[in-house]
């Protein structure tokens, strides 16, 4: 009995300690990852902000190469979406375009599974010379107490997607 009174309270207090912590976690957080690729902005924008070629890219899409991605409105336009149904890795959900300006595109993204959630994300691409640019990948994730906890373990993992995208990105682009 003495035993699973002092389990009890050990996990009580590892409870507590992790609620207490995330007093101080933010509960919003925003990554970006940046490449420069040699390829004229306008080039890179227009591939970029097609849904449809993120199949190409991005390293989410090849989580699952078995993905059911289906499209509405007209793709690299606002307005445009694309829905996706995938294994456990990639989940389920959607993405709209809901901004384009020519150097910057914002997506809506509406995820249904494993988490339900609504985030923004986007692509900004600047021109460095006539035949180079950046482009600089950008999530905004929000999270409210106590399930902030995991804004630092989701900000580690997506950091490692989004430098993998760039290097794909800029793969894709250059050797074209």
């Amino acid at each position: 009995m003495k035993i699973l009174k002092k389990l009890l309270l050990g996990i009580g207090i590892i409870i507590a300690g992790l609620l207490i912590a995330a007093i101080f976690i933010p509960n919003e957080y925003k990554i970006t990852y940046t490449v420069t690729i040699q390829k004229p902005q306008k080039e890179v924008y227009d591939y970029v902000k097609m849904l449809g070629n993120q199949k190409e890219w991005s390293t989410f899409m090849e989580a699952d190469p078995n993905v059911k991605i289906t499209y509405s409105g007209k793709d690299g336009a606002v307005g445009a979406t694309q829905y996706w149904k995938g294994n456990e890795d990639v989940g389920e959900g959607s993405q709209k375009i809901i901004r384009l300006d020519g150097e910057r595109i914002d997506v809506e993204l509406h995820f249904i599974k494993p988490f339900e959630g609504i985030n923004r994300a986007g692509s900004i691409i600047k021109p460095i010379t006539a035949n180079s640019c950046t482009h600089t990948e950008v999530f905004y994730g929000r999270e409210s107490y106590p399930k902030n906890l995991l804004n630092i373990p989701m900000k580690m993992m997506l950091e490692e997607y989004f430098i993998k995208n760039g290097n794909n990105l800029k793969k894709r682009l250059e050797n074209k």
